[in-house]
Parts: C-alpha cells; sequence; structure tokens
C-alpha cells in the first residue's frame, strides 16, 4: 500500500495563483482485534501494524509483556491487525469505561493512565553521555523520504544500548512511539537501557508510554508540558526538550547524563 498520494493543489501568494502536483500522507483507519473481537480502530499509517497493536497493547498493560503473545497476523490489506494474547481484562475494561481524553492524536485516548501505567518509580542506572545523544539528536533530525514528500508525519527512535536503532514514522506521534516500541519488544529486547527519540511534544502520556515500557530516558526535538514534567519527576524518566542546534534541555532526572 502507498503512504503518500499525489493531489492537484492551487498555491496563492499574495499576487498571484499557480496550479501544482503535491503529496500527501495516506493515512488509513486500522481496526485492531484483540482475541478475534474488535477492540478499537486507530488512524494511522498502514506500516508496522504488528508492531503498532503491540506496542499499544503493552504500554497500556492489556498485555504484560511479549511473551503472553500468541499471535499476530496481519491482513491482506493491511487494514486489520488480529492479536491473540494472554490479557488483564481488568486493564482491556478500563479502556473503555473512563477514558482520558489526551493531548494527541491518532488513538487519543488512555484508559489506564492512574493505575496500570503509573506502578512503580524506575530506577534504572543507565546513563548515557551527552554527546551520544546529541550526535543521535543530529542523526534523527535529518529529514525522512516520507517527510521530504508529505511533511506530514511524526517519528520515533529507540536506541538501545548495544546502538541497535528501531525507527517509525505515522501521522500520530502516538503511534510512532508504539510502533518503535513495539518493534522492539516483538523482537523480545530490553529496552529498560535505552533512550527514546521523538519529534512531538512531551505530555504527560507520552511520558507513561515510557514508564509502562520501562524506558529511562525519552528526549524530543519539540516542547515539553508541565503535566509531562511532574510524571517524568514522579515516576523516574530523564525528560528532555528542544533536542536542537547542538542542545537539550533537561527538565527531570538529568542525572543519567554524562557530561
Amino acid at each position: 500500500m502507498e503512504f503518500v498520494t499525489q493531489a492537484l493543489i492551487e498555491r496563492f501568494d499574495r499576487l498571484s495563483k499557480v496550479k501544482a502536483a503535491d503529496f500527501v500522507i495516506n493515512e488509513s483507519r486500522i481496526g485492531f482485534y484483540l482475541n478475534g473481537e474488535k477492540l478499537l480502530s486507530v488512524m494511522s499509517v498502514p506500516s508496522d501494524q504488528d508492531a503498532h497493536i503491540a506496542g499499544f497493547l503493552l504500554s497500556e498493560g492489556v498485555i504484560e509483556n511479549p511473551s503472553a503473545i500468541k499471535s499476530i497476523r496481519v491482513s491482506d490489506d493491511g487494514l486489520s491487525v488480529y492479536i491473540d494474547a494472554n490479557v488483564d481484562e481488568s486493564a482491556r475494561k478500563n479502556l473503555f469505561k473512563e477514558k482520558t481524553l489526551t493531548s494527541g492524536c491518532c488513538v487519543g485516548v488512555t484508559g489506564n493512565v492512574e493505575d496500570k501505567i503509573a506502578r512503580e518509580f524506575l530506577a534504572a542506572d543507565y546513563k548515557v553521555a551527552i554527546g551520544v545523544l546529541l550526535d543521535a539528536a543530529q542523526l534523527f533530525a535529518q529529514k525522512t523520504p516520507l517527510f521530504e514528500q508529505t511533511g506530514c508525519v511524526h517519528r520515533a527512535a529507540l536506541v538501545l544500548e548495544s546502538g541497535e536503532t528501531f525507527s517509525a514514522e505515522d501521522i500520530g506521534r502516538h503511534n510512532a512511539i508504539d510502533k518503535a516500541i513495539g518493534r522492539a519488544r516483538l523482537n523480545g529486547l530490553d529496552v529498560s537501557r535505552s533512550f527514546l527519540m521523538t519529534t512531538g511534544r512531551l505530555s504527560m502520556e507520552m511520558t507513561m508510554k515510557c514508564v509502562m515500557h520501562r524506558v529511562p530516558i525519552v528526549i524530543s526535538k519539540a516542547a515539553v508540558t508541565l503535566q509531562g514534567i511532574r510524571s517524568a519527576l514522579e515516576y523516574g524518566v530523564t525528560l528532555g526538550g528542544f533536542a536542537r542546534n547542538g542542545r537539550i534541555n533537561f527538565y527531570a532526572h538529568s542525572g543519567r547524563i554524562i557530561v
């Protein structure tokens, strides 16, 4: 399935208009099916659907760990994802019992922020040199072909201690993070000694994804919010924002950063 579509546009300035061709992102409604039942639909770029559903369910505590997953299948048209797994039924029901409207997009709701998602303080002793983070941020800032064509995707990259990197793009910043971390966890890798980079702002629900996956450091080229800082301080996440132009602002638990 193509991720971009060519569209005819009219480009205006103060004195004229011209007709031109441009590229737009081709998002789709993806159905998530859990143990044979429709769970929800998300607006997403139809790529890495297996990692997306795994990352989302793990971040919400519906699935405790990757070993609980029995199988994942993506339909031939890419618009449905079927996962069979041992689940925490209370967490699954809580997704729809009391949703919290997030400041994000596409999935946009979380049902488990106050219970499952905030279970324990991240006390990881993992530390990273600032030079490593700055080099990663510089590389991360490079535009991808999909962004060059559309200007309409967020990106996330999970960098393990070994240097192995898992990247994903999507119209939703939540989706991109779920895909990147989900791919690493589906591969059976330990993400507790890693850092996450994202293009989206770091609000509370973004920080909480790191708590659930036990990723100790998250950095964005964009801003952070007050609730993002508060949740990072409370649950032990090293939070960095405005990672650009050779600098990063840290708002919580900067002790993991080696200068």
